[in-house]
């Protein structure tokens, strides 16, 4: 699949004719010829390329001499999302991020390969802001090019492999990247997303991600059923702090895709959202089928859904929150808001970061974040010297009111103000 480029040269003759008594017209002085920008000498060259090799890291797809496909372990089992339980084979390709020589916002992403019916190849975009945040990752459809939410330079794309259970599945053999800015809109800046939804514990222990992470015992991180807010592995680019009615929050990545749909990023506003735009903001089609018998009381798979989630917990963050059964919690999506400060806790493996209730790590257990998972920072203040992954220090940077995580478990914190 290529790009062919017509153009049309015109081509102007200019005649004078002059006599004896032809008294030439003087030639008024003008303004200068104005250089094109940078971004206008682009947009007349046409889209920028990016033609990236088949490699990366990879979940689920296997590349055996340029083609990639979905593969499965050495016992024959079908490679998926653990939160997914078996509905749908789909295996990622990180192709890495590329920087354009000038800003892009739309992009295209035409690919070559072999497509079985009922199978899928999706190519997901996302752009990083000046501030060093990726938007989350959008669609680049035949027909229908990814719009990121303002120009940027660096951009990010994958490979999604879909198909049914047991089927062989799409085979792709190369991929081409087209790019260029085209005129929007002012962004609209929303509030924070924030949803009272139905969690459910993942468990599923000795399984997969669909972000390539084997589940361990107590581990922390959740699964919403979209690919648009999926964080690469061992990162927590997109992160939600989920909160309980007793008022105990766990801060933590999301690494998985599930329990029920893949395509429903409830918390994006109906014309956003990518499937069952018919659906309030903050509803997830699980909770709708469940409850109102919305699509028949099925899920996009055809299932018949047996309980509301909107999110899946791991058992880490399930346990952690002092739940003992599937609840009603709040779910800040943390991306979905720019502005505040924000840092990685990193604790390499070692379990989660205890927020405490005062900054002393003899402070009451009040909550935590998990390793990986972006947090807000509100301001610091000196209290007992803790040791971590960022070396010994007796700061404590308050994630919410009351509420205090050692400076030295967080890791790109930017300088923030002392607390009033």
């Amino acid at each position: 699949m290529g790009l062919v480029v017509a153009t049309a040269a015109l081509a102007v003759a200019l005649t004078a004719t002059t006599t004896a008594a032809t008294i030439p017209a003087r030639a008024e002085p003008g303004p200068p010829p104005t250089a094109p920008t940078p971004a206008a000498a682009a947009a007349a060259e046409g889209p920028q390329r990016w033609v990236p090799p088949l490699a990366g890291t990879t979940t689920g797809v296997k590349v055996v001499e340029g083609t990639a496909r979905l593969s499965t372990t050495r016992d024959g089992t079908e490679t998926g999302p653990a939160a997914l339980r078996g509905a749908q084979r789909q295996g990622l390709l990180d192709l890495g991020a590329h920087r354009f020589a000038t800003p892009v916002n739309r992009i295209d992403a035409p690919v070559t390969g072999d497509v079985p019916p009922g199978s899928a190849v999706a190519v997901d975009v996302r752009g990083q802001g000046a501030d060093g945040q990726w938007s989350e990752w959008v669609p680049a459809e035949p027909g229908a090019p990814a719009m990121l939410p303002e120009p940027t330079r660096t951009v990010a794309v994958r490979l999604a492999l879909v198909a049914p259970t047991g089927s062989a599945g799409p085979t792709v053999r190369g991929l081409e990247v087209l790019a260029d800015a085209v005129p929007t809109g002012p962004r609209t800046v929303e509030p924070r997303a924030s949803y009272r939804v139905f969690a459910t514990r993942e468990g599923l222990v000795g399984g997969t991600t669909a972000n390539g992470h084997r589940i361990v015992p107590h581990d922390q991180f959740v699964a919403l059923p979209s690919r648009r807010a999926l964080s690469p592995r061992g990162r927590g680019d997109y992160s939600v702090r989920v909160c309980t009615d007793a008022g105990r929050c766990a801060t933590v990545p999301v690494w998985d895709v599930g329990p029920w749909n893949t395509t429903d990023d409830y918390w994006n506003p109906p014309a956003q959202r990518q499937s069952w735009k018919d659906l309030p903001q903050g509803r997830p089609q699980a909770q709708a089928a469940f409850e109102d018998e919305y699509n028949g009381g099925r899920d996009g798979f055809g299932r018949q859904v047996k309980n509301g989630a909107g999110i899946d917990l791991a058992d880490g963050t399930f346990w952690g929150l002092g739940l003992r059964d599937n609840a009603f919690v709040t779910v800040d999506y943390l991306w979905t808001a720019r502005g505040g400060a924000l840092g990685r806790a990193v604790t390499g493996g070692a379990g989660p970061v205890i927020e405490r209730a005062t900054p002393d790590a003899a402070g009451v257990d009040s909550g935590l974040v998990g390793d990986g998972a972006q947090v807000e920072l509100q301001c610091q203040v000196v209290g007992t010297p803790v040791t971590g992954s960022q070396g010994t220090s007796n700061l404590w940077l308050r994630t919410r009111p009351d509420r205090y995580v050692p400076a030295a478990s967080i890791q790109g914190a930017p300088p923030l103000p002392p607390c009033a």
